[in-house]
């Protein structure tokens, strides 16, 4: 069965009526409903069309966490060939929120490194949610500089509410660990791109998207703070996270105002979560479109241009 999110409503009631008459149908043979069903069919395109048109950002941030998204996983197993998993950072343990390894996007050899949340329960609870552990980003560090040594380009996909933040893992050096991947991803002489595929959280997604290029699906989010934990600061009242979303300017469209993401790929109509095969076919072909951008970039000048790219964030503004 479909997931429907709150604001979805009206769209499901109309989609769940015209299978109702097409199971009517299927019982008794003599009844011929297709007609109305198509019908039913035409308004609830229509009505999805007009609920996608214009959303706002807190509808993009259920849209972001809607649990069909395809994953991190779903577009490793899609876009890339020849996928060999790296385990382990070679000091603590594996975090399972990170998965990574050597593949190849059509004939091109490169390093995928990703934040992974799960599809159900158990996957869910095996993957922490997506929110990784120091020993996690230190895997990513480890990929990094692998994929530095041997020339390989760097293809991170985010997806996470943000860096674990349990007892264990501030012991461990969360704080650090992030940083140093940050500091790792400024440091490399490879291309390296970020997609941030649902959520980007606060510095757990950062320390893998600071990067050459940030694509982000069209329906996405990027942001220091989750609304509930914005509202949570500023109101004392998460249920405001409505205003946060808002004042966090945290959609994909605002953020390219902004100089923060420089590729918006387009979601087909109702989000990734309705077609997940187009979806992951937009992002391969952006991700193919740019890496060939970037390779005709020397070492120096990918380092050069990173850095610079983010010391001009915040030069650009929003009109109030």
């Amino acid at each position: 069965m479909a997931n429907y999110l709150e604001f979805e409503k009206p769209l499901a009631e109309i989609e769940s009526k015209a299978e109702e008459l097409r199971a009517m149908a299927r019982a008794n043979e003599e009844m011929d409903v297709e007609e109305e069903a198509k019908a039913l069919d035409k308004k609830a395109a229509d009505l999805l069309k007009d609920l996608y048109k214009d959303l706002t950002p807190w509808r993009k941030c259920q849209v972001a966490r809607h649990p069909d998204r395809p994953h991190c996983k779903d577009y490793i197993e899609a876009l890339f060939t020849e996928y060999t998993p790296l385990a382990g950072d070679r000091n603590f343990a594996d975090d399972h929120a990170v998965m990574g390894g050597l593949a190849r996007l059509g004939d091109t050899p490169v390093m995928v490194i990703g934040l992974e949340k799960g599809f159900d329960t158990k996957t869910r609870i095996e993957r922490n949610f997506g929110m990784a552990r120091p020993e996690g980003y230190r895997k990513a560090i480890r990929l990094m500089e692998l994929a530095d040594k041997f020339g390989l380009p760097i293809i991170t996909l985010v997806d996470t509410p943000g860096a674990y933040p349990g007892k264990g893992a501030e012991e461990r050096g969360q704080s650090e660990a992030i940083a140093r991947s940050t500091e790792k991803c400024l440091q490399v002489k490879v291309p390296l791109i970020s997609v941030v595929i649902g959520e980007g959280g606060s510095g757990g997604a950062v320390a893998l998207a600071t990067a050459n290029r940030l694509l982000m699906l069209e329906h996405s989010i990027y942001s220091v703070i989750s609304p509930e934990g914005c509202a949570s600061i500023l109101w004392k009242d998460a249920e405001k996270m409505r205003e946060a979303a808002e004042a966090l300017r945290l959609t994909a469209q605002d953020l390219n105002q902004l100089g923060v993401v420089d590729v918006i790929v387009k979601e087909p109509v109702g989000g990734a979560q309705r077609d997940s095969a187009a979806a992951i076919e937009g992002v391969g072909k952006a991700l193919k479109a740019t890496l060939k951008e970037l390779s005709k970039k020397k070492p120096g000048a990918l380092v050069k241009d990173r850095r610079q790219k983010f010391l001009s964030i915040g030069s650009k503004g929003l009109a109030a």
